[in-house]
């Protein structure tokens, strides 16, 4: 059984979309890092939002392990600011690792200074109430993905890609085997081969036009 440190070296080297490759389940394409450079993985604790509402990210940042990355369900009222600098601040302070919310998150400029890894739909200037209640710890549906708390979380710049817990040590190594076969065929493209050759793929369903033609 692979450790938790294991799995996040794995996941976090080999990256989102091999992972997703080996079997993680990718979120929709709409939620992206918001800001450059962006990457976690970790361990999820699930919210789910009242709609336009963020009171349960706020419980979430106070309850949440060190490690943990925030996996929130916000899309029923998207337009709201569900996140920004104050708990960015906490979370911060709490070791959490990172967000992905499918929901508005604002202050992006400081999310960015600060390198707090965030993923989102949309950046929207509205702020959300705090009152309404949600859940944490609950299933949660995120990037059209259902997610339990400690399913695994990877995001970059490719995008988000969720691992059940029960198949996490699986998925990891198909991952990193994925990575070494891809490593070797870098080797061998640079050497001068073509990906026709490499990965046996039949060229005659291609017309080719010959110049002039």
């Amino acid at each position: 059984m692979a450790s938790a440190g294991e799995l996040r070296e794995v996941f976090e080297h080999c990256g989102a979309a091999t992972v997703g490759e080996a079997g993680g389940s990718p979120a929709a394409a709409r939620i992206r890092p918001v800001w450059p450079g962006a990457r976690v993985a970790g361990p999820a604790l699930t919210v789910v939002c009242a709609p336009g509402d963020n009171l349960a990210v706020h419980v979430a940042v106070a309850r949440a392990a060190p490690g943990t990355v925030l996996v929130v369900e916000a899309a029923a009222e998207p337009g709201r600011g569900y996140w920004g600098e104050v708990l960015t601040t906490a979370a911060l302070e709490r070791r959490v690792a990172g967000l992905v919310i499918d929901g508005g998150v604002r202050d992006v400029d400081a999310l960015e200074r600060s390198r707090f890894p965030v993923f989102a739909p949309v950046i929207a200037l509205p702020g959300a109430t705090k009152d309404r209640g949600g859940t944490v710890g609950g299933a949660a549906r995120v990037g059209g993905v259902v997610v339990a708390s400690g399913d695994w979380v990877v995001a970059d710049t490719d995008g988000v890609v969720f691992v059940p817990a029960g198949r996490a040590a699986q998925v990891a190594a198909a991952a990193r085997a994925r990575a070494e076969r891809e490593a070797r065929l870098l080797e061998e493209l640079r050497a001068g081969r073509t990906t026709l050759e490499l990965l046996g793929l039949d060229p005659s369903a291609v017309v080719v036009a010959e110049p002039g033609g």
